[in-house]
Order: C-alpha cells, then sequence, then structure tokens
C-alpha cells in the first residue's frame, strides 16, 4: 500500500513540473527573460502581460537557433502583434530583420495576416484571432519553419534568411496580451 501510495505521489510530482526540455519565457509572474524596446505600455496584472499603447516589444534575453516555441495569447479586433524570431538586431526589431509570424486581423493585404510570416510565406488557412485566447506553436529547425495556430498549420516553408537571435513579442496596435512562453531548443 505505500509503495502505490508512493508511486502516486511521484506520478503528481512530475506532472507538475514543466515538460522535459521546455524553458518557461514567460509564466505570467516575471518579466526576467525579457527586454523592452519601444514606446509599449507593458504591464502585469492576472498573470497575463499587456499592451495597450504605444508600440514595442518584449525581446527575449536570451538568443535561439533551432527551436520549438509555445505562446498563448489575446487580442482584440484592432490588434497588430506578433512573434518574431530570430531577430538580428535587438534594439530594432522589424519584418526585415527577423521572421514575424503575424496576428493582424484587420490587415489591409491579407496576404500576410494572422498566421502567416509576413514578407516570407501566407497563412495557408485564413485565421481569425480577436477576442479569444490562441496559441501559436512554433518550429525553426535550420530553414525550415512550421507555424501552427490553435492545432492548424498555417505555414509550413523553407527560407535561410535568418539563423539565429532572439524571440520578440510585439504590441503594435490594439489590445495585446501573453500568459504563457515556453521554448525548447532542438538539436541539428
Amino acid at each position: 500500500m505505500r509503495y502505490a501510495a508512493g508511486l502516486l505521489l511521484f506520478a503528481l510530482t512530475l506532472g507538475a513540473q514543466a515538460p522535459a526540455g521546455w524553458t518557461t519565457l514567460f509564466d505570467g509572474t516575471s518579466l526576467a527573460a525579457w527586454d523592452r524596446i519601444g514606446t509599449a505600455n507593458w504591464t502585469l496584472k492576472d498573470g497575463i502581460v499587456e499592451a495597450n499603447a504605444g508600440q514595442g516589444f518584449l525581446i527575449s534575453k536570451n538568443s535561439y537557433r533551432d527551436f520549438e516555441i509555445r505562446a498563448e495569447f489575446w487580442v482584440d479586433g484592432p490588434a497588430n502583434s506578433g512573434v518574431f524570431l530570430r531577430c538580428s538586431n535587438r534594439g530594432e526589431v522589424t519584418q526585415d530583420n527577423a521572421y514575424e509570424v503575424n496576428v493582424y486581423d484587420t490587415r489591409p493585404d491579407q496576404t500576410y495576416a494572422t498566421g502567416s510570416i509576413v514578407g516570407i510565406a501566407s497563412a495557408s488557412s485564413q485565421m481569425k484571432a480577436a477576442n479569444q485566447w490562441n496559441k501559436f506553436e512554433i518550429t525553426a529547425q535550420g530553414d525550415h519553419i512550421i507555424v501552427m495556430l490553435n492545432g492548424v498549420k498555417t505555414v509550413d516553408t523553407h527560407n535561410p534568411k535568418y539563423a539565429e537571435g532572439p524571440i520578440g513579442l510585439q504590441a503594435s496596435a490594439g489590445t495585446v496580451r501573453f500568459r504563457k512562453v515556453e521554448i525548447r531548443p532542438l538539436g541539428r
């Protein structure tokens, strides 16, 4: 009986830990893994980080080459946001020096709307993110990038433009919230 109780306690303890290999970049309580650039008014409240004015980024302090990233986010209708990968200039992040996995439902040119990689690959399925919690699962390994949004593959492309750099979370318009961001490095 003690053996079974011990196994149950061990199993519960394992379930409470992060999955093997994953590192939490944002858990709702601290921005210690991030630097701020720009004028976005990022604030921590109720387990989320939110910006609803200004424009800017949270930039990961570490750089990454090959990885999987999971990011949970919420935006309102007019929001313009995204997850930027392999930023080559941490002081000035743009779609021209990083991969921008876009969150922009009302983008005038829908070619690179929500779920796409701006300037690289349009989304294979038209997706809308406004007014609900969403989850990006993004894999970048070598020149191969896969974007999943809410379990739907929106991009599967090859592009060698950027090899390594930090992750950026963008606030450019509307209300943007992130509540969980995790990353797992991949071997080649």
